[in-house]
């Protein structure tokens, strides 16, 4: 059975009326703060719903990522959709369901035993009352908090919850369901944004005549500050006016990136804040035999969207109202109040679909950018869209990192000690992180105190920025991480899929196989060895099963398989993952297993694509993708310089769930980044006999590693 503790999207949203309703005959009402970011999400929060009220999954019209109708849910990230809203969800329609019947109950004279409910219709005996839901509607009070005294459904009950429900919005989406993109009501005006090219830069000028020419249209040319924007009926004519204000701008001052190409020696040397935290007792085995260490590293990544960020704003005098495809509305609502000068009430922010992004991408800047403009054009709706190079060089970038670690090693050759150290930037720069509204084209309009040299990282206690997945989920006597937070970095870092569990499970993926190996030892049966969790151990060898491991092929021939596990934050889902593939003049993954324990899965078809999904995007950062700098500025400005997996580069993968359904769901979101990794770069080793411990695992590095090899 799931607990009927609050879930905190429950405590902040009290009112069962807030999340479900019956307004509309024959339809039941699901609002939620949460948002689709192409996750499922939404189908699988209505399956709960449906599930507990007993209704047809039809029946259900879900309002989402509306700040003036839905629950104020803070940010869809993290893996917690599910987890947390979808357990408020539950709690809600269980005691709403709970509500209906004792009122029937009520009017018939009998126990609310008596009664059950089919698709909505309330029956006595089998047969019905004539009620349902929508005709006793005005009789049951939802405006009242939820108590979670309701008994939620077992699963061995569940008719619509464990089922691959298809997503209702993918037919409109395929018939052409306008994005935010898509998005032309009458009287709009197209803008783009000067972005500065490194931080703290200042707009000296730019030639405001030859950009009006360029425009080849009429345009308005705005400029505060260090922040200029072109406005134009026409789309064209302001992409033009960018293009050329781009190649006229004069910027001085600020401070330029202390990064050249692809070095990483900067990560070392740059002042940090250093905490350190320790787990565990005793040292196992009487003392260390054997000490091993190891250094990994990530340079940044792009989020990679197929289409750059876009919003929507209207000011009418009063009242403004912003379509976004942030991942928090109420948030950026507030955000928004606070730098513009408004009331919260005087904002309405409504979700819109936009390309998918995990993690903090532009998406909030443009909404940002389009409620400045709009507040200065009243009357219009101003529309802005983003560039590719805004893209590569002013969203939030994933954090660089470099990691080591040492293994003190008992006799038994299982680590007795183990310590970890991260050096890396922030992982959290969204709007309200660090208490400040993050928007970039606020602080190049002024309208924010310089950024504080130290900020804090993502706290351990929601599942850390940097140090997520640093503590490795293995049964080590004594375990230790220095976390080195590099303060004052003049780049703009942020949160991305999965955050420092990318590298971190990675390097720790990496380093046992490499135990394993001076031990003698299979990687499988070297890993089992360490961990006591049923659970772990259970998609371990789900996983080998899967993919055959015990007939895993002598290595150092150019062909190799690579296993590795991680559990998501170490307390999301568990997933292990094995990788087969070739290094010829590139490294070509040609399949990956995946066994996944997430508990309680709602929807699997949907489940199943998180993880592929998550697979896919894993294997490009893993071998392909990085940001370069060169004359202190990012360098990165269009898919040619930054390649990503192609289409025809896509593993095969297979995925199979093995979690028990008896217990709460686990989030599955972010679930693969780590264990693909790892798995890959275990494979890479195997197939070549050598180690490559920098990401990405490009034809370069490895060509590097093969001739130092040669060289001994």
């Amino acid at each position: 059975m799931i607990a009927n503790a609050l879930p905190k999207s429950l405590v902040d949203n009290p009112r069962l009326g807030t999340w479900i309703g019956f307004e509309t005959a024959g339809r039941v009402r699901l609002s939620t703060g949460k948002v689709e970011l192409g996750q499922g999400i939404l189908t699988a929060l209505a399956q709960i719903a449906a599930e507990e009220l007993d209704v047809a999954f039809g029946r259900m019209a879900t309002i989402s990522g509306l700040t003036d109708a839905s629950p104020a849910e803070d940010f869809t990230s993290g893996s917690n959709s599910t987890a947390v809203s979808g357990a408020a969800i539950r709690l809600v329609a269980a005691e709403v369901r709970a509500l209906f019947l004792a009122r029937l109950a009520e009017r018939l004279g009998c126990a609310p035993a008596e009664l059950e409910i089919a698709d909505g219709r309330f029956l006595r005996a089998g047969e019905p009352t004539g009620e349902d839901y929508w005709s006793l509607a005005a009789a049951v009070d939802l405006d009242r908090e939820a108590t979670g005294s309701a008994a939620v459904k077992r699963p061995a009950d569940y008719r619509i919850v464990g089922r691959s429900v298809p997503r209702p919005d993918l037919a409109a989406r395929v018939a052409g369901a306008p994005f935010v993109h898509d998005m032309a009501p009458c009287g709009l005006i197209h803008a783009r944004v000067l972005h500065r090219p490194w931080s703290g830069a200042r707009l000296a000028r730019f030639d405001e005549a030859g950009v009006r020419k360029a425009a080849g249209g009429e345009i308005m040319v705005f400029r505060e500050g260090d922040f200029a924007a072109f406005l134009s009926d026409d789309p064209t004519a302001a992409t033009r006016a960018w293009q050329a204000a781009r190649r006229s701008a004069g910027w001085t001052d600020g401070d330029p990136s202390p990064v050249e190409g692809d070095d990483r020696r900067w990560l070392r040397d740059w002042p940090s804040h250093v905490r350190r935290t320790e787990a565990g007792g005793p040292a196992r085995g009487g003392g260390t035999a054997t000490a091993v260490e190891a250094r990994f590293s990530r340079g940044f990544i792009s989020h990679g969207s197929i289409a750059p960020s876009c919003a929507l704003a209207r000011f009418d005098g009063a009242h403004l109202t912003v379509h976004s495809h942030s991942q928090g509305v109420f948030v950026l609502r507030d955000w928004l109040a606070r730098t513009l000068d408004l009331a919260p009430a005087q904002i309405s922010v409504s979700h819109r679909p936009g390309a998918g992004c995990y993690g903090h991408n532009s998406a909030d800047d443009a909404a940002f950018e389009a409620a400045f403009l709009a507040l200065r054009n009243p009357g219009r709706t101003v529309r802005v869209e983003w560039m590719r190079e805004d893209e590569f060089a002013a969203a939030p970038l994933g954090p660089a990192s470099a990691v080591a670690i040492r293994a003190d090693l008992g006799p038994d050759g299982r680590p007795a000690d183990w310590t970890i150290e991260i050096r890396s930037p922030i992982h959290g720069r969204r709007p309200g992180m660090n208490g400040r509204p993050n928007f970039a084209s606020a602080a190049a309009l002024g309208l924010v105190p310089p950024e504080p040299a130290a900020l804090e990282d993502v706290p351990d206690a929601i599942g850390g920025g940097a140090s997520r997945n640093a503590d490795a989920y293995y049964d080590i006597p004594r375990r230790a991480m220095v976390h080195h937070r590099l303060d004052g970095l003049p780049l703009r870092t942020s949160t991305i899929r999965g955050l420092g569990a990318h590298l971190n499970t990675f390097a720790i993926e990496s380093l046992l196989d490499e135990l394993a190996e001076r031990c003698g030892e299979d990687p499988l049966a070297y890993r089992l060895s360490l961990s006591s969790d049923p659970r772990a151990r259970a998609v371990l060898e789900e996983v080998a099963a899967m993919a055959d491991w015990q007939r895993r092929p002598g290595g150092g021939e150019g062909t190799g398989m690579g296993l590795a596990f991680g559990r998501y934050k170490n307390r999301a889902a568990y997933m292990a993952a094995i990788a087969a593939l070739s290094v010829g003049e590139d490294v070509r993954v040609e399949r990956v297993w995946a066994a996944v324990d997430a508990g309680l899965v709602v929807n699997p078809d949907g489940a199943a694509s998180q993880i592929e999904g998550g697979i896919v995007q894993a294997a490009s950062w893993t071998l392909k993708e990085e940001i370069r700098f060169a004359d202190g500025r990012i360098a990165t400005e269009s898919w040619d310089d930054y390649p990503i997996l192609r289409f025809s580069e896509v593993p095969q993968i297979e995925i199979r769930f093995v979690g028990p359904q008896d217990q709460p769901t686990l989030g599955i979101g972010e679930a693969a980044v780590g264990p693909t990794a790892g798995a890959i770069g275990n494979a890479v080793a195997h197939a070549l006999g050598v180690r490559i411990r920098d990401l990405p695992l490009s034809r370069a590095r490895i060509m590097t590693a093969l001739l130092r090899e040669e060289d001994g």
